[in-house]
């Protein structure tokens, strides 16, 4: 060390940090030796909060203003007092800058469907995914539990640990929930609001305050949200001779649109068919069979489509959802 190494180190008299990027939750200002002058200043910014380390414990946590730092190190005193360890204080103090404001737009998701239990399909797998935000509360568990002494931590550093804790906390509660998947979408603030409130004491011990918490969708994986669009459609129709009939009457309407390939004729040839064989079946089904009172029976029990396992009329001989010969 040269001798204005040695001056130019003990004037550390302002100690201030400007953030220069988003995302830094905790910043170690750089100084020389780790040596603070007595009475040094310290310049606390709003959105910011500061913890004074010295001689390796937290002294004090500082919120905003201008404070001034009382510690043992006389800096030219202790130095000239250090020949014999090359200028070396043996009294080392660090300050630590936290970033204290919102840390928005944090997205958490189920990297896998999650099992519940739902009271009207059973057994069902969910997805969901939305977005949170965070700012760091106590600096003090913050710093001995998350960041300690690094230079920077950042908020990329953390991420995987919340989404975690998140995906644990929200599977639980809609375990527990007694919303049906359906009525999931038109309850995603209450279930938001419950899961923020599971989520947050584990935030707690990192240091952390949970601000916001939004549940942007909740939904089936797409072999299941084929199925549930069946049903669905199913319930809308009333029964699945009718479904038959629109489904037939839209496979019409499509093959008489793309009447140049071969596919499509044999597409708008079955569905011809297997409409008017489902119209024929409901007007049996209606008229009288005889004059002795008895009503012909109705029309066969729907079978499933071979290929793509869609409900056809019973003695279709070709699907009307994609065409296959039965």
């Amino acid at each position: 060390m040269t001798f204005g190494d040695f001056i130019a180190k003990q004037f550390i008299r302002v100690i201030q940090w400007n953030e220069t990027e988003d995302g830094v939750l905790s910043y170690r200002y750089p100084m020389e030796d780790m040596e603070i002058e007595n009475g040094g200043q310290l310049t606390v910014r709003e959105t910011q909060m500061a913890a004074f380390i010295n001689e390796g414990k937290i002294a004090d946590v500082f919120g905003p203003g201008l404070h001034t730092l009382s510690t043992r190190n006389l800096p030219i005193l202790t130095d000239l007092m250090n020949w014999s360890k090359d200028f070396q204080s043996p009294f080392k103090s660090d300050v630590y800058f936290f970033s204290t404001r919102l840390q928005i737009d944090q997205k958490w998701g189920t990297a896998n469907p999650v099992t519940i239990r739902d009271k009207e399909f059973g057994a069902v797998r969910v997805r969901a995914f939305g977005n949170y935000a965070y700012r760091v509360a106590d600096p003090r568990v913050f710093f001995t539990q998350v960041s300690g002494t690094r230079q920077r931590y950042l908020a990329a550093d953390l991420e995987n640990q919340l989404r975690t804790m998140i995906v644990e906390r929200m599977a639980q509660v809609f375990a527990t929930s007694d919303v049906t998947f359906l009525d999931m979408a038109a309850n995603q603030s209450a279930l938001a609001a419950k899961v923020a409130d599971a989520v947050k004491p584990a935030f707690s011990t990192l240091g952390l305050e949970l601000n916001q918490f939004v549940v942007e969708s909740v939904s089936l994986p797409d072999d299941l949200q084929k199925v549930l669009d069946q049903r669905i459609g199913i319930g809308m129709v009333g029964d699945v001779g009718r479904l038959t009939q629109f489904e037939a009457a839209e496979s019409l309407e499509e093959a008489a649109q793309n009447t140049g390939g071969t596919a499509g004729m044999g597409v708008g040839l079955g569905a011809g068919v297997a409409m008017a064989q489902a119209f024929m079946g409901q007007a049996t089904a209606t008229t009288p069979a005889s004059s002795s009172g008895a009503s012909a029976p109705a029309a066969a029990a729907a079978k499933f489509c071979i290929e793509c396992g869609k409900p056809i009329p019973a003695g279709a001989k070709f699907c009307p959802e994609c065409g296959k010969h039965q």
